[in-house]
């Protein structure tokens, strides 16, 4: 008996557990589990854009190739990766100054910038601007600020 009613609780908490992750509102176990499976579905599909985003921007022979930029919204805020096969140096300094120009605070990041230069971060919107920003502004102002950073170190 003890061993059913803690294989029970084990069961309850790894559900309440999968349903907190997956952000459901289900009460009953089924309707937990169809929540985790169209959340892992979601999950593979931002995956399959990111990869094609990742072999559209490895395919091209062009050296001068700029980087790959995608923005995804979040409950509270929005995720921006940017993605290069060659090393930017200084192209980190004008995202991050793009982002500042949006009133948009990096909450988290993470920067490679040794071989190759990926940046992943996660921005939310400055309270006192009271702007709304959307995916498509970030994504085109990160996209300015490449270019311009593009153009500045074709000068150099």
């Amino acid at each position: 008996m003890v061993s059913r009613e803690h294989k029970r609780a084990a069961l309850y908490e790894k559900l309440q557990l999968l349903r907190s992750i997956t952000n459901s509102h289900a009460l009953n176990q089924t309707s937990i589990i169809v929540d985790a499976s169209k959340y892992i579905e979601e999950l593979k599909q931002k995956v399959e854009r990111l990869n094609q985003d990742i072999a559209n921007a490895t395919s091209s022979h062009d050296q001068n190739q700029l980087p790959v930029v995608t923005v995804e919204t979040l409950d509270k805020g929005f995720l921006i990766n940017v993605f290069s096969e060659k090393s930017c140096p200084g192209l980190l300094v004008s995202v991050l100054e793009a982002f500042e120009e949006l009133g948009l605070n990096v909450l988290e990041a993470r920067v490679s910038c040794e071989e190759s230069f990926r940046l992943q971060a996660v921005g939310g919107e400055n309270e006192e601007d009271g702007e709304g920003i959307n995916a498509h502004a970030i994504k085109q102002a990160v996209a300015v600020a490449i270019k311009n950073w593009s153009e500045t170190t074709e000068r150099d």
